[in-house]
């Protein structure tokens, strides 16, 4: 009797920890309709398939063990499916193809994945328009492994085609891009003055977690801020060992995460993503708002 009493207490008590560690993981819900929208870039408009009208699509943000359901509504042409990196949870729907008209619920389980990962179109065609960041902050009773940064900045390096992308080309895997992006935006230097130029704001001596994804697909590309260096802190939604670099190589489809010390002379500077073929370029500008004291 005095056994199965204490075995009763123990279970409650195991039962009491499990719902204490779920209390703290919250659920988050978002929307993403699917549909064709018009971007002027390069000089010349067309139609991208895009999530909620925006290249590159809505950031999801969370905390480490955190749920997602995202509700995919496919307004456009084609049918489209969504590929979840670096996501080691559980997953529903993870091959579901969204025909047009329909929709879908994602439901992502989040287990201990931190930092940063991504979502994107299957298709390599789609993707190139169609993703976006997963961000996943520590969870609230958590710190960083490493000092706090002041704030965060996402960066997505992205590439821009001239030509018509459509999912009913996906046997075609796409050629070289005309032009490469950081967060949607081409820079200054292909000569057109409707392209806008990426800008990230920053104060002296501010601490910035920098989260720089490789949207691109088949390049490696080289990252890198003129007279800045980085602590690498993450990468692909894990934290790593710290270690130092005046610039990132970053692989199709992977992600870091790094922490950018705003301590040079104030002024702007060159952001300048280049795949490493070594065919175009371009550029976004860091501009420090303080002055040192």
């Amino acid at each position: 009797m005095g056994s199965e009493k204490r075995e009763f207490i123990w279970l409650s008590g195991l039962l009491f920890l499990n719902i204490l560690v779920l209390s703290t993981a919250d659920v988050h819900y978002y929307e993403f309709f699917l549909q064709e929208s018009q971007f002027t870039k390069l000089c010349s408009t067309k139609s991208i398939l895009t999530v909620n009208g925006s290249f590159p699509g809505p950031e999801i943000r969370v905390r480490r063990g955190d749920t997602v359901f995202v509700n995919v509504h496919n307004q456009g042409n084609h049918a489209v499916s969504l590929k979840w990196e670096g996501v080691k949870g559980s997953i529903d729907g993870s091959n579901e193809l969204i025909q047009p008209g329909r929709n879908f619920t994602y439901k992502i389980e989040l287990k201990d994945e931190i930092g940063t990962l991504w979502w994107h179109a299957t298709s390599a065609w789609a993707a190139a328009t169609v993703h976006g960041a997963l961000v996943i902050s520590p969870a609230a009773n958590e710190d960083y492994p490493f000092p706090a940064p002041t704030s965060d900045q996402t960066i997505i390096l992205g590439q821009w085609f001239r030509q018509a992308l459509t999912e009913g080309d996906k046997t075609i895997a796409p050629g070289r891009a005309d032009a490469y992006t950081i967060n949607g935006d081409p820079g200054e230097i292909y000569g057109c003055s409707n392209d806008t130029t990426f800008e990230m704001q920053v104060d002296y001596e501010g601490l910035y977690l920098v989260r720089v994804i490789n949207a691109v697909a088949n390049e490696t590309m080289v990252f890198g801020v003129a007279s800045h260096s980085f602590t690498i802190v993450g990468q692909n939604g894990a934290y790593t060992k710290r270690s130092f670099t005046n610039s990132l190589t970053l692989a199709p489809a992977q992600v870091v995460d790094v922490l950018l010390c705003a301590n040079v002379n104030v002024g702007h500077y060159y952001i300048t993503p280049r795949p490493s073929s070594g065919t175009y370029i371009t550029n976004g500008i860091l501009r420090y708002l303080t002055t040192s004291s």
